[in-house]
């Protein structure tokens, strides 16, 4: 797991519901139960205020760092998608995007995930298509001065031709593997926790939980049921997510509580 993807599911999880900002000293021992140091922390955070997720802030456990109104625009976006475990209907029309990609390396490859992140797959070279519009594509494009053309279309084949397309633009086999592969990667973590438990190591638990769940936003574009194979994995692993995270979730709240209100060292 790394600092910096850690410090994303800990904001979004926990810190956006009590206003968003934390002191260093309980970031570090917030992430300490899931094998992340200090020193690994504050380099994660520096680098998130460079990229300007994160701010300088004072707060009453000392320094600390709150969130950006760009950040609290995409964690509460990704929230959506984290906890909606039944997926949206479809009009049958699919949102297209016709993109000349960036030439420099490091930009093209922030865009495809920044494509794949808003559930855009890639039908082409520079063809992204959608089951549904987001909302964030349009300006996302045009900040980061990305030439494109963007379509409203049904498919001519009705579902049938709508579902091949589905697979033409993702890999369905690899993405049920993967939700399966989830499931059984957490069971054990999971169902260890108990009433008894210490709210330490349930946090811990949850936090894996999440942050395991939280990767499929760059694969999963949840798509609707009328696009999807019968006995969809996805279906069952939305589940398993649903009814564990909201097992855990008091003991997880009580241990961030504890932490937030220890005094600073």
């Amino acid at each position: 797991m790394q600092a910096r993807s850690a410090l994303f599911d800990l904001y979004g999880d926990h810190l956006r519901s009590r206003g968003g900002r934390a002191p260093v000293a309980a970031l570090v021992k917030l992430l300490a139960p899931v094998g992340i140091g200090g020193p690994a922390v504050r380099t994660a955070v520096s680098r998130m205020v460079r990229q300007g997720w994160l701010v300088a802030v004072r707060t009453s456990g000392g320094p600390g760092y709150q969130l950006t109104g760009r950040a609290e625009r995409r964690l509460d976006a990704a929230a959506a998608r984290i906890y909606r475990t039944t997926r949206a209907g479809w009009d049958g029309r699919f949102d297209l995007i016709s993109i000349k990609l960036p030439v420099e390396r490091r930009q093209r490859e922030r865009l495809v995930n920044d494509l794949n992140f808003l559930g855009y797959g890639r039908l082409g070279d520079e063809v992204w298509v959608a089951p549904r519009p987001s909302a964030e594509v349009e300006p996302m494009l045009t900040d980061s001065g990305v030439e494109h053309e963007r379509f409203s279309a049904s498919h001519g084949g009705g579902v049938p031709g709508a579902m091949a397309l589905v697979r033409k633009a993702w890999n369905l086999d690899r993405l049920g593997a993967a939700h399966e592969a989830f499931v059984t990667e957490m069971r054990p973590i999971v169902t260890a926790v108990t009433s008894r438990t210490p709210d330490l190591h349930a946090y811990a638990a949850r936090f894996q939980l999440v942050h395991a769940w939280r990767r499929f936003l760059f694969t999963d574009p949840q798509l609707p049921a009328a696009l999807l194979p019968d006995g969809w994995p996805g279906s069952a692993a939305a589940g398993f997510f649903d009814r564990h995270a909201s097992r855990l979730r008091p003991a997880a709240d009580r241990f961030v509580t504890a932490c937030l209100a220890e005094p600073r060292e």
